[in-house]
């Protein structure tokens, strides 16, 4: 595998030029949405060690999960803005006689790092996990279990966001390779960590909850370390030299990342701890709901990580354009970017409708003592078949969008369609009509739908030639 060939340059004027933006952006997307897949199936790893040891263990590693994401996605907004911001850099220069220049590219990638030390603090949320659950009623003795989650979990925050920028880095290098090989090692490193300290293989002692958060802690770890000993020795990778003069600070570097990333992290939270409320809604319901909430969303969560990937893919391939004044090409990557988001999300929502409750079994065993549990994640997952349409579209629009370093409006429509209609859905069908758990995904759903609709004619508007 290459991990360094550059791919050729775009060009809005390009014979069959919707033909070829398809095969640039599935190029770059495939290994990104690959490196999306591998990092939920550590998620999934987790989930399906802990429903072997109980639905007990897997409630209370969902419900602590809500507050572990919350402080991710809390930091990890200018990690995420590298990759734009290097787009920019190197598409400025795509027509130019002498190479684009590194030391900006290296200043984005040094800032990206130090805005991970700027997170720090969130580590000490992790701290108050079995506080701030039993702060929104969850059972005491899953606040307790999730609470001993996260005190092992927690120490891999920082490497978790480091690896983000990293990852950043290499995607605007449209390098996606390396971070894609990297998560398949911390996928073996992680189940093979949750087989020996939950259960107790190896000679190792049998921590359970605490066995799993230390697991994906250290994956966490070996990911970040082994991506930057790729970032700064393969080739296509080292000549930039993102450690050098490392304890130099370029505070309008360091600015334009926080101004775009602030941005980009308010926007991914509105849209998770939508669905992270949706969770500890589910705790006040019942531990049944809350298990097969879990098991359910953990599917719909795996199908999203392609139509992610495609995104990531197009903020590079928009921000190209977009730095190069490419007016057409810029919107020619977004469109393409949700058509075949759209086209991915249509096939999984016929899966999910015709073997919902063979692909649940995967995640919990059909023994009779599971019946209540996987028949509402049946149910849950009619719903998300509905909602993957919406769901590829919206992602992929709203990473289009901050191609053309366009943050604060979808975080605004982020924010009204999860929190001004999608959560006051979820609470009225859930609860108001007594629907439940059916209530709180229709929820979601529409939620889903109004972000789809909103951001896409962002897109149209913000894109048009002018």
């Amino acid at each position: 595998m290459d991990l360094t060939s550059p791919g050729p340059p775009i060009s809005g004027r390009a014979k069959n030029a919707w033909s070829l933006e398809a095969r640039e952006l599935l190029r770059l997307a495939l290994p990104l949405a690959a490196t999306q897949l591998a990092q939920m199936i550590i998620l999934a790893t987790d989930t399906v060690m802990l429903g072997h040891l109980s639905k007990e263990a897997l409630a209370a590693a969902a419900i602590g999960n809500t507050i572990f994401f919350f402080c991710w996605l809390l930091g990890s907004g200018p990690g995420q803005a590298v990759s734009p911001v290097i787009a920019h850099i190197r598409g400025g220069y795509a027509d130019a006689a002498r190479p684009y220049d590194r030391r900006q590219v290296r200043l984005a990638a040094r800032m990206g790092l130090w805005s991970v030390a700027a997170t720090l603090p969130l580590c000490l949320v992790l701290i108050f996990t079995r506080s701030l659950l039993l702060l929104f009623h969850q059972d005491p003795r899953l606040a307790q279990d999730a609470a001993v989650y996260m005190s092992s979990l927690g120490f891999g925050l920082p490497f978790a966001l480091g690896f983000q920028v990293l990852r950043s880095f290499a995607t605007a290098l449209n390098r996606p390779m390396a971070p894609m090989l990297v998560m398949g090692l911390a996928i073996a490193i992680n189940a093979l960590g949750d087989y020996a300290l939950i259960f107790g293989h190896f000679g190792l002692p049998a921590l359970g909850m605490l066995g799993a958060g230390m697991a994906s802690a250290f994956s966490n770890l070996a990911s970040f370390v082994l991506l930057l000993a790729i970032a700064l020795s393969v080739k296509g990778f080292r000549e930039y030299r993102i450690l050098r003069r490392f304890g130099q600070p370029d505070l309008a570097k360091l600015r334009e990342l926080f101004r775009l990333g602030m941005p980009i992290g308010i926007t991914m939270i509105f849209e998770v701890m939508l669905f992270n409320g949706a969770t500890l809604a589910m705790g006040v319901i019942g531990l049944a709901p809350l298990a097969a909430h879990q098991v359910a969303i953990t599917i719909p969560s795996l199908t999203f990580m392609i139509p992610l990937g495609i995104g990531l893919a197009a903020t590079v391939r928009v921000g190209l354009a977009a730095g190069a004044g490419d007016a057409v090409e810029a919107r020619r990557a977004g469109f393409t970017a949700m058509g075949i988001a759209a086209l991915f999300m249509t096939a999984t929502s016929l899966l999910l409708l015709a073997f919902p409750r063979a692909i649940a079994s995967l995640w919990l065993p059909d023994v009779p003592e599971n019946a209540d549990v996987l028949a509402l994640a049946v149910t849950f997952l009619h719903v998300a078949a509905a909602f993957q349409l919406a769901d590829g579209i919206q992602v992929t629009a709203s990473l289009s969008l901050r191609g053309l370093k366009d943050a604060r409006a979808p975080m605004w429509i982020a924010g009204a369609s999860y929190w001004l209609i999608g959560a006051p859905a979820c609470l009225l069908l859930g609860f108001g009509l007594g629907w439940q758990g059916l209530g709180i995904w229709l929820g979601l759903a529409i939620g889903l739908a109004a972000a789809a609709l909103l951001l896409a004619a962002r897109f149209v508007w913000l894109s048009r030639v002018r």
